[in-house]
């Protein structure tokens, strides 16, 4: 009988990964539930077998073997104590840096605990014997696979990481019969860059980059990525919390969000470059279709948000783009940015009339603020509004995506209007993240120059959007799920009371008239006394404005493809308009 590799997808990967790294040398101890690994290792040539029944000799072997040949090491050992006799080796190696994986194999987690027999819980390794521990379980569905081809990377690339060490992967297995698999899958490779690394080729590639929430960038960076856009012909997709404002921005939620979108391939490209940190802008992160994914990120961590991922550059940004300045691209596309923008354009002009929502309210003050304000947005509702509507470039924008939370956006707004007195700082958030930060309010340190609008719809209105998995069940969602009438059920003197006993100018509006005849003082660039705007709004209208923001195309989308088409036409001309069809394809 011929034996090929198991059929656990789980061990495919992890070899195919072992094998695409180089990775061949294995010390391999008997037993059982490791069977899988090791014998498709057996019957695979290219790995360099040893064996070892005493796992603590194994391990130290591993260590004198890794020094000798500067060679990545591979220890494999079943359930029961095995993996606990591995400890004094890793112990070694840890101090060492020695680069030692230990795929320990273990039956399902979910057995830990239940007297199982030679079932043991490896979650927590002492500190000092391994770097990094991954579980790496059955796989079930693409979900499952993606996370074990993450993982897979991760471990390996630790190894060496950061001076490397020892790592530890606990290697689910349900046993197997079946080792009739004779060639093992295509798996991604994760590879991290360094300086000194050789850098991949962009030459001839169609490049986009997407930035997520970041803080202010160098004038200098900002520069070099101008400077990128231009060579390389591309754009920088961006969130408001990107805080880039170089000359290739595209604030690009309005036109990913649409149901029917005008250009089906704008958001194609071979590679993505992603920056930042989480970003609220779930429409343009959906609309990418990237072929890989590239990360610039000091930390060197593995985020892989796209599930494209294939390099991470270790570097700060403006190391990324200073090394990319100087490479050839004689065969650069045609930028599109021109496309984007009109695009974006025609999708403003076609704008239906909105309700008096907290959307209106976006686009009514995102060309008002002024000019050099700091802007802070609570999640959800408010961020995603505001990413409709592009702000003045000296406008930096923040929101609390990092826990992503609706608790502490003015607590965080007012503790950086202490850092600049002479500058207005603004809050804009829902009533419920409102009333959850109240206290900081009181604060005896709040200055001048913090304003704060609070768009009150009695409720998380989140919850009744359009096309919200909350919104089917109606009117019952405000029993529970979007915790309606809380605090005062909008009532008209609670805030107000609140607001001037603790010092504030209280302002209010209750529809587009009586905004129009307030904002005024809101967003006046002089500093005099801090202010809470309070903005009723009602729940049918700041839940179904999403439904007409993105549905502008509807049935118009050939009329406005055309309309895009001409604007680009006119303003570049036939050769260059059919230059960006290439781009496109």
């Amino acid at each position: 009988m011929n034996f090929h590799y198991t059929s656990e997808r789980n061990v495919q990967i992890v070899l195919a990964l072992l094998k695409a790294n180089g990775i061949k040398k294995v010390i391999a101890s008997p037993g059982a539930t490791n069977e899988s690994i090791v014998a498709s290792m057996q019957y695979d040539p290219y790995f360099e077998m040893y064996s070892c029944v005493d796992e603590r000799s194994a391990a130290y072997m591993a260590c004198g073997m890794a020094a000798e040949s500067g060679e990545v090491l591979v220890l494999s050992c079943t359930g029961a104590t095995s993996s606990r006799n591995y400890m004094p080796g890793l112990t070694e190696a840890y101090y060492r840096h020695l680069p030692i994986l230990v795929i320990t194999s273990s039956m399902e987690t979910n057995r830990i605990g239940h007297l199982y027999p030679q079932c043991t819980n490896r979650s927590t390794p002492p500190v000092d014997t391994v770097i990094s521990s991954y579980c790496i379980e059955t796989i079930k569905d693409s979900s499952d696979e993606w996370d074990c081809i993450v993982k897979a990377n991760n471990a390996i690339s630790d190894l060496k990481h950061n001076g490397g060490g020892p790592v530890h992967l606990n290697l689910i297995t349900r046993g197997c019969n079946d080792y009739s698999t004779k060639e093992l899958p295509a798996v991604q490779t994760i590879r991290r860059v360094k300086h000194g690394d050789a850098f991949p080729l962009l030459k001839g590639k169609k490049i986009l980059l997407f930035v997520g929430s970041h803080l202010k960038w160098e004038e200098k960076t900002t520069q070099l990525v101008d400077d990128f856009c231009k060579k390389f012909g591309s754009v920088v997709l961006c969130d408001q919390t990107s805080n880039y404002h170089g000359g290739y921005r595209v604030l690009s939620a309005l036109a990913a969000s649409q149901e029917h979108p005008v250009g089906d391939n704008l958001f194609n490209c071979d590679i993505l470059i992603h920056m930042g940190d989480i970003s609220g802008d779930y429409y343009t992160m959906n609309a990418i279709r990237a072929k890989e994914v590239w990360r610039i990120d000091e930390d060197g961590k593995i985020k892989d948000k796209f599930k494209k991922l294939t390099h991470v550059f270790v570097m700060a940004e403006k190391d990324f783009f200073s090394y990319y300045h100087n490479c050839d691209t004689s065969d650069a596309p045609l930028n599109p940015l021109s496309f984007f923008r009109s695009h974006l354009e025609r999708l403003v002009q076609s704008m239906p009339d909105l309700p008096f929502s907290n959307i209106w309210i976006a686009s009514k003050l995102s060309k008002e603020l002024p000019h050099g304000a700091i802007l802070h947005l609570g999640i959800l509702n408010t961020l995603r509004s505001w990413n409709f509507f592009e702000t003045d470039k000296s406008i930096d924008v923040y929101c609390n995506v990092g826990g992503f939370g609706i608790d502490g956006t003015i607590s965080t707004m007012i503790g950086a209007s202490l850092v600049n007195p002479a500058k207005l700082y603004y809050a804009i958030l829902g009533d419920l993240a409102f009333f959850y930060d109240i206290n900081v309010i009181g604060n005896r340190h709040i200055g001048n120059n913090v304003r704060i609008l609070l768009i009150n719809n009695g409720r998380g209105v989140e919850f009744h959007t359009y096309r919200h998995s909350a919104a089917k069940f109606g009117d019952d969602t405000d029993q529970y799920i979007s915790a309606a009438w809380h605090n005062g059920n909008q009532s008209q003197t609670l805030v107000r009371s609140i607001a001037e006993s603790l010092g504030f100018e209280y302002l209010a509006a209750s529809d587009k008239e009586e905004f129009e005849r307030t904002y005024v003082k809101f967003v006046s660039p002089a500093i005099g006394k801090r202010i809470i705007f309070e903005v009723f709004t009602q729940k049918a209208d700041d839940a179904d404005v999403l439904r007409l923001i993105r549905t502008i195309n509807g049935e118009q989308r050939k009329p406005i493809l055309q309309q895009v088409k001409n604007v680009v036409k006119s303003t570049l001309g036939d050769s260059k308009v059919n230059a960006i069809k290439k781009i496109l394809k």
